[in-house]
């Protein structure tokens, strides 16, 4: 085991600076007997590393190699197996459990004392000895072999001390310089001692001639020490001087800062006495101002602009500690007080007579020129209509401009007493609401005037042909009693008749009169409203802010459209309204009759023409995208947005109802059906919508709502030409579907190119098997004689030979031939022209498409039978008694003569 371990030593933990302590021969448990080694192994560098290293042998059997290594400080836990007998068997705990069998039992002891004593000697975290004998851990292991290596070579490690280079050349340069050094160590040794015995002796002569030497250093020692004593009494004399020195100064300095002190506090207090003269002196002509000045001339409004904001500073400056305390700074700030409530008083006095003044104004001219004298019998809306010839709303601008001048003490106002600034703000709203919902109703029932005035003498309003009835006064304009008359349509059949009117009957200049009048009334309330916001935005200086009042108690005030809330407490408002918060619910408040007016403006508009919500659609889609660009969360947008949804909804319901008109489509029995109603109707529609969505923002909504109404449109064509008997289905749909073809290829709308892909095929298709159905077998024996032919020719027998049977014999042929002479061909040609003639309408002019296609199939059973008589029939020189020149001549003839 020795010769091993100094093996293992030598080959493996030497080159890795580790130095060998344990070492046991193990195999591992329950499996085939590999012998190999656990050794113990420390670093020879510091920090000191311990580790559990597995060796083995090769697989050639000449040398060691070193497969796995575990430190010891993931050693968990040694398991002895038993603590009593004696058992070769233990197991180690690392990141799994490793099962070895030892060689021997005091080779297994030895190894576990080894690894108890590195673990005592290296390691903090103690590892777990289970099932080991109390004695093996607490003594040595006897032989002095392991002794060696467990304890002895480990003190022998901490003893020695490494020569450094130093010494090392030394150590070198003095055994140069005796050859035999190496040799003869004892020589070598001896000659050193007798160098440092003459080495002593030589220091000890050295220090025994140096004793005059020192003798006379003593001397000049005791004469320093004298020296060092006068020295010292010097300065003690002078510390003395300096002592009084210093009490002198002492008195100086105290008396310097007593001078100093005083000056600083008069400073101060000059300084105190400046800032309080500066900053809380009202002038004179400020103090008049506020008591006195002029509000209603542009130089007293701003001499009391400039008043107060001066006693806004004086009231807001930033006194310093101990200032509120003085009484004159008490008078001071109670004399400012009186005077922002003074000024205050009469500012909101004074407004609120401006607003009375404006308002009553206004509504005078408005009185008169919306009024006339009222007689018997007369009229309200006559009268309006008469006395508003321009469909515009009155400009506010002079009384804008006339208020905009106290802007800066509404500021002020709104700064110093906030209870009056939102007295004065709901004063404003008031007044403004009632003058703004006479103007805005005024406004709108002359637009509603407008739109169901007369375009043509004898007609009270055009309504797609219809004759309409106005009722009652202008407030009863909503309740239009509308009666049908003639048309050329059934009311059931008509796609776009909504409230009994025909859209085939309406004048164009009804619909774009509709347009300009709802365009001029969105467009006269679009910059009316954004004035007004601009004006209240400039005029009440909304920024976001904190409501200053003096209650205690909770309040609400409810406005139409919103709720402005406030909670108080102690005083302290606790909601924060943003500037657009504010704004937004008094124009609400301001202006809410619009969104309710301008709803009745539109059932008014789609009651007299459905086709009206296309335009309404259109115009408010752009404001709505218009208003949003300037500010989407404004009155005006909101409030378009709103009334949007209602036109939207309506635009909806126009469709649903064309479609449900279409489902319910009844046709005649007794006459052919022709180009259908809503087909045509469709066409119509389209090509007005096109018209008014041109580059338009909701162009969205009417491809989502052409895809609704053409699928509906291609259903019922389908449903009528199911039902029809007077004429063929094949017929209705070839029409139908080259009417609908035509009408989106001159359109030209690209969300429908599948679905006139779709018509386009379902035409051709239809035409083809209305020609085959039509044409059937006008040469009707020739055909059956051939279908033998074929039917023989299928069954086997050769082409050639089908001349030899009996019945298709050359002489039955040519019997068969007689019988459709040329005369015969043309006069069945004929009659098929006029069946087919029948059977189209004149609207959409297919008949000489039909007839073409007929020849062309004519022409090929032609031809076909032709190929027949020449395979099956050669060299008989039987033909047809006429030609396929014949045939066409038969054609053009035919239809030149209808």
């Amino acid at each position: 085991m020795t010769a091993i371990k100094h093996a293992l030593q030598r080959d493996i933990f030497t080159p890795n600076d580790e130095r060998l302590l344990s070492i046991v021969n193990v195999c591992k448990a329950g499996k085939k007997k590999r012998n190999c080694f656990l050794c113990a192994t420390v670093t020879t560098e510091r920090p000191v590393q311990v580790n559990v290293v597995k060796v083995k042998k090769s697989d050639k059997g000449d040398f060691y190699k070193r497969q796995t290594a575990w430190a010891l400080r993931d050693l968990a836990v040694v398991d002895a197996k038993d603590a009593v007998k004696e058992s070769p068997e233990f197991d180690l705990h690392f990141d799994k459990v490793y099962k070895w069998v030892a060689s021997s039992t005091v080779e297994k002891n030895t190894f576990i004392s080894c690894i108890w004593k590195l673990n005592q000697r290296y390691l903090r975290k103690k590892i777990d000895f289970t099932n080991v004998s109390s004695q093996l851990l607490e003594e040595s292991v006897p032989s002095g072999e392991n002794q060696s290596v467990a304890g002895g070579d480990e003190e022998a490690v901490d003893e020695y001390q490494e020569l450094n280079a130093r010494e090392e050349q030394d150590i070198e340069i003095m055994m140069e310089g005796c050859e035999y050094a190496i040799s003869n160590a004892e020589a070598f040794a001896e000659k050193l001692s007798r160098e440092l015995q003459v080495l002593d002796g030589a220091n000890i002569q050295s220090i025994m001639a140096s004793e005059k030497q020192v003798n006379i250093l003593m001397k000049l020692l005791d004469e320093a020490l004298k020296e060092v004593d006068q020295i010292e009494l010097k300065l003690s004399s002078y510390e003395e001087m300096l002592q009084s020195v210093k009490e002198q100064m002492d008195q100086i300095s105290e008396s310097n800062h007593l001078i100093h002190l005083s000056n600083t506090n008069n400073v101060k207090l000059l300084s105190e006495i400046e800032f309080l003269v500066n900053h809380m002196d009202l002038a004179k002509g400020h103090i008049k101002a506020l008591q006195e000045g002029d509000l209603t001339s542009s130089r007293g409004i701003e001499a009391c602009t400039n008043a107060a904001d001066a006693l806004l500073q004086c009231m807001n400056v930033a006194l310093r500690p101990g200032h509120d305390m003085l009484h004159a700074v008490k008078q001071q700030q109670q004399r400012f007080s009186d005077l922002r409530e003074q000024f205050a008083r009469r500012l909101a006095s004074h407004l609120n007579s401006v607003f009375v003044q404006q308002f009553a104004q206004n509504f005078l001219q408005l009185c008169n020129r919306s009024h006339s004298v009222s007689v018997p019998g007369h009229d309200q809306s006559s009268t309006l209509a008469q006395h508003s010839a321009e469909l515009t709303l009155p400009n506010h601008h002079p009384f804008h401009r006339d208020l905009l001048r106290y802007a800066k003490l509404m500021e002020w106002l709104k700064n110093t007493d906030y209870g009056k600034y939102e007295g004065l703000t709901k004063n404003y709203m008031d007044y403004l609401s009632r003058l703004y919902e006479r103007e805005i109703k005024d406004f709108f029932e002359v637009a509603k005037i407008k739109m169901t005035g007369t375009t043509r003498e004898g007609k009270k309003f055009g309504l797609h042909g219809s004759s309409g009835k106005l009722t009652g006064s202008t407030s009863s304009l909503n309740k239009l009693s509308v009666q049908s008359s003639g048309n050329r349509r059934s009311q059931s059949s008509s796609l776009l008749d909504m409230g009994n009117m025909s859209a085939s009957d309406l004048d164009v200049a009804d619909r774009t009169k509709f347009d300009k009048i709802f365009e001029q009334v969105l467009s006269e309330l679009e910059p009316l409203c954004l004035a007004e916001q601009d004006f209240i935005s400039k005029f009440f200086k909304l920024q976001q802010h904190q409501s200053i009042s003096g209650t205690t108690t909770n309040e609400a005030e409810e406005m139409d459209g919103g709720t402005l809330s406030r909670s108080y407490t102690s005083g302290v408002p606790q909601t924060i309204l943003s500037e657009k918060d504010m704004i937004r619910q008094m124009m609400t408040k301001i202006f809410r009759c619009i969104e309710p007016e301008l709803n009745n403006l539109i059932a008014l508009g789609d009651k007299i023409d459905s086709f009206n919500s296309l335009y309404m659609l259109v115009k408010m889609s752009h404001h709505v995208w218009t208003a949003q660009n300037v500010d989407p969360a404004s009155f005006l947008s909101t409030t378009l947005g709103n009334v949007l949804v209602t036109v939207k909804r309506n635009f909806d319901k126009c469709i649903s109802n064309q479609m449900k008109q279409m489902d319910e489509v009844k046709i005649s029995k007794k006459s052919k059906v022709g180009i259908l109603p809503f087909v045509a109707e469709f066409e119509e529609f389209a090509a007005l919508a096109e018209s008014i969505f041109k580059n338009a923002e909701r162009r969205g909504d009417l491809d989502k709502a052409y895809i609704k109404l053409i699928r509906a449109v291609f259903v019922s064509v389908e449903k009528v030409a199911n039902e029809s008997q007077k004429t063929p289905r094949d017929v209705v749909m070839m029409e139908n579907f080259h009417h609908i073809f035509a009408t989106l290829s001159r359109l030209k709308i690209s969300c429908l190119e599948a679905e006139k892909k779709e018509a386009k095929q379902k035409y051709t298709d239809h035409l083809q098997s209305y020609v085959i159905y039509s044409l059937g077998q006008p040469l009707e024996k020739l055909n059956h004689f051939f279908e033998g032919v074929e039917a023989r020719v299928a069954q086997g027998i050769r082409e050639e030979e089908v001349s030899y049977q009996l019945a298709f014999n050359k002489q039955e042929l040519r019997k068969v031939i007689k019988e459709y002479p040329g005369k015969e061909v043309k006069k069945g040609l004929d009659n098929l022209y006029k069946k087919v003639d029948k059977h189209l309408c004149e609207e959409e002019n297919l008949l000489q498409v039909v007839w073409h296609s007929m020849q062309d199939e004519f022409i090929r059973q032609y031809k076909h039978f032709e190929g027949l008589i020449a395979r099956c029939y050669p060299g008989s020189g039987i033909t047809m008694e006429f030609t396929i020149q014949d045939i066409l001549d038969y054609c053009s003839s035919i239809a030149q003569s209808h």
